[in-house]
């Protein structure tokens, strides 16, 4: 499935999006400026992207406690994830759910969680309404290496395969199980060994790859519309800050070595320079990109900092009615 032009800059444009929000949110975390901890997508960007480009509003996606890109690629506005992780009640839960909880069913994003797991079994039953009633819509479950461990994550893979529902399971492995290595929590390599247990496909495809990502995707996002059933898709990924915000806590659980080595396959900086050398993009015009950008995040920051608090007599709103 090979992509147009125009979708190549609308992949560039959303990964762009993540970086420019993640990079600025993760100051603000380190100024103290935004209560709680924030779990950074920077290095990730090309997975999110490569996916959402396939999917419509009326699509579903289930994310995870690191969930902003996905929100972003899927069509969330700066202003209101701001004002959420700020805290202030025009944020899109109100202020109520934070970095971890952010959710928009108007564009089909059913929730980041904290629970490291959940989404994969929410994912499920979105795909089951989509197959009852012959929508023809898609559930897209984001997960990671450590959660590819839970029961949770197990259950919901077997009844989607036994029911052939569309969706596509995609397991976003970089590398750690929040500070543990992949080596040190799994007797296997590729998550995807495990599709076949299930009864589905398993795909193993480069995560830092945006073309590549957009192209196994839409093979599996193809295959769920179809009635053909589910997809465990794993994208090979790195996160560039910590576990936690930036810097994390200072525990030293991987190489300045390791690190530099995986910056130097950046999907944005590969994405780009392939762009300007087939022509799609010149190197002025991939700047105005991220100018734009630039511009919309600080945007977001303004409102959500002239936000106010959430009203403390309205704590149980919308919680229990």
């Amino acid at each position: 499935m090979q992509p147009s032009d125009d979708v190549l800059r609308d992949i560039h444009r959303r990964m762009v999006r993540i970086r420019i929000f993640e990079q600025e949110a993760g100051k603000l975390m380190e100024a103290g400026k935004i209560p709680g901890a924030l779990h950074l997508y920077v290095g990730e960007e090309a997975v999110a992207a490569g996916v959402m480009v396939h999917l419509s509003d009326a699509d579903q996606i289930t994310s995870t406690h690191r969930g902003h890109g996905h929100l972003i690629a899927k069509g969330g506005e700066f202003h209101k994830m701001f004002a959420e992780i700020f805290g202030r009640v025009d944020g899109y839960c109100k202020g109520k759910g934070g970095s971890m909880h952010i959710s928009d069913m108007q564009i089909g994003m059913l929730g980041a969680n904290g629970i490291v797991g959940a989404g994969p079994p929410i994912a499920v039953g979105a795909a089951f309404t989509n197959k009852f009633k012959k929508s023809g819509n898609v559930a897209v479950s984001f997960f990671g290496d450590g959660a590819s461990n839970e029961g949770s994550v197990h259950e919901a893979a077997n009844m989607a395969a036994l029911y052939k529902l569309p969706i596509v399971f995609i397991c976003e492995n970089n590398g750690y199980g929040e500070y543990t290595p992949q080596a040190h929590h799994q007797a296997i390599v590729d998550v995807a060994d495990r599709a076949r247990g299930y009864g589905m496909p398993g795909v193993v495809v480069d995560g830092m790859d945006a073309v590549a990502v957009y192209e196994a995707a839409g093979e599996a996002i193809k295959r769920a519309r179809a009635g053909e059933g589910p997809t465990l898709l794993e994208c090979k990924t790195y996160r560039f800050f910590d576990h936690v915000g930036v810097r994390g806590m200072g525990l030293s659980y991987r190489s300045d070595d390791e690190l530099a080595k995986w910056q130097q396959r950046d999907p944005i900086t590969l994405f780009e320079a392939t762009l300007i050398e087939q022509n799609i993009v010149s190197a002025e015009e991939a700047k105005v990109v991220h100018d734009k950008v630039e511009a919309e995040v600080q945007a977001g920051i303004e409102f959500a900092e002239a936000s106010p608090m959430p009203d403390p007599a309205a704590l149980l709103d919308d919680v229990y009615k």
